[in-house]
């Protein structure tokens, strides 16, 4: 075949077919060619034949694909069909990366990974942050108006967030404070100080244990509910109905599961405050002799009802994360069972990872406080 290129002055003449055919013989052609810049305006494409994916595919690596995709846009040179097929080997080879250099692979491989890791996160924070303001502004629109409340899914989503999670949270935290007083006791016992196990088990318990337990515990199982939930509806496509009936998604689906998530949480977190004193109690009893009594006298003299109101405070706002992320994720899900299984697993890891964020932020709120 004679030269596919060929150079008269500042001009460049792309000539003849560029088809897979003759593939090594025009990829010999643009080595040749390698190194030297050119311009769209000293481009001449009139001589060019028939063209396909890998003789585009070369152009744009002779060119760049930002000049193949400006010489795509200028009509009358090209037909209109050699024309879009250009473009769109421009378009999908503008978005391929550029090689890396072989020194620095590891590098630059481990900064844009990083890079992409911010950024999600970024974009994360950005859609939750959005969508509780749009839980808050949904909040003042329905509260004042009691014809618009949702009574039944609210009743029916305190029953399976909190009635039904009491057995677990009641025998996890009694068994965390069973360990929690064997721990103290263990440790005391070399300072002759087994008295002070019941201050430890129930500081623990009322500031951050019976809280940050009962809100993992949900975020593990009731937030992985609502994504799975939210996400079926979406890929049965029953959402696109309930806007096509002129109704609003959050609304009623995500005030109901989020309030019913703030009047759960607290009496979780009391139940779980109480069955870890019970749990701490039972081991004082058996392994330091202390009885009941002595224990709940302990507890009632140095311990303050601060460090109660403490732990309560933090549930409620536990709980408004913990639904807003599982609903979010919900909506995010696609349209196969696939991406409902991702959005949960994501649902449960944020809303974990949120509520510890958030404990250890208060704690050290609370410590600088002196509360």
């Amino acid at each position: 075949m004679t030269d596919s290129l060929t150079t008269q002055g500042d001009t460049l003449t792309i000539q003849g077919d560029w088809t897979l055919a003759d593939y090594q013989a025009l990829k010999r052609n643009v080595e040749a060619y390698s190194g030297e810049q050119w311009s769209a305006e000293n481009i001449e494409l009139k001589k060019l034949g028939r063209v396909d994916t890998a003789g585009a595919s070369l152009l744009a690596t002779l060119l760049g694909p930002g000049i193949l995709g400006a010489l795509a846009e200028q009509e009358g040179t090209l037909p209109r069909e050699q024309r879009a097929l250009l473009h769109a080997v421009a378009e999908a080879m503008r978005d391929t990366p550029a090689p890396e250099p072989e020194g620095l692979a590891p590098v630059a491989h481990f900064l844009t990974e990083t890079g992409k890791k911010v950024e999600a996160i970024w974009h994360l924070s950005y859609l939750l942050a959005g969508f509780i303001g749009q839980i808050i502004a949904t909040l003042f629109v329905v509260l004042p108006r009691p014809r618009r409340w949702r009574v039944t899914p609210f009743i029916a989503a305190i029953q399976n967030t909190g009635l039904n999670a009491l057995p677990i949270v009641a025998l996890l935290t009694f068994l965390v404070g069973a360990v929690v007083a064997f721990l103290g006791a263990t440790v005391l016992q070399d300072f002759g100080a087994t008295i002070y196990t019941v201050n430890l088990v129930a500081f623990s318990f009322l500031r951050e244990f019976g809280v940050l337990l009962a809100a993992i515990l949900l975020a593990g199982r009731t937030a992985s509910a609502f994504t799975a939930q939210i996400g079926a509806m979406k890929v049965n496509e029953e959402l696109d109905a309930i806007r096509t009936l002129g109704l609003d998604p959050v609304e009623l689906l995500v005030i109901p599961r989020v309030l019913a998530m703030m009047v759960s949480l607290p009496i979780l977190t009391f139940v779980g405050m109480l069955a870890g004193l019970v749990g701490g109690g039972l081991v004082c009893a058996i392994a330091l002799d202390i009885s009941p009594a002595q224990f709940m006298a302990i507890v009632e003299r140095d311990i303050a009802l601060k460090h109660f109101l403490v732990g309560m405070s933090k549930a409620p706002v536990f709980a408004f994360l913990i639904a807003a992320i599982g609903c979010l994720e919900g909506f995010k899900v696609g349209g196969s069972a696939q991406s409902v299984g991702t959005h949960t697993t994501s649902s449960v890891v944020q809303s974990i990872f949120m509520v510890i964020l958030l404990d250890a932020i208060a704690a050290l709120f609370f410590m600088e406080m002196g509360w």
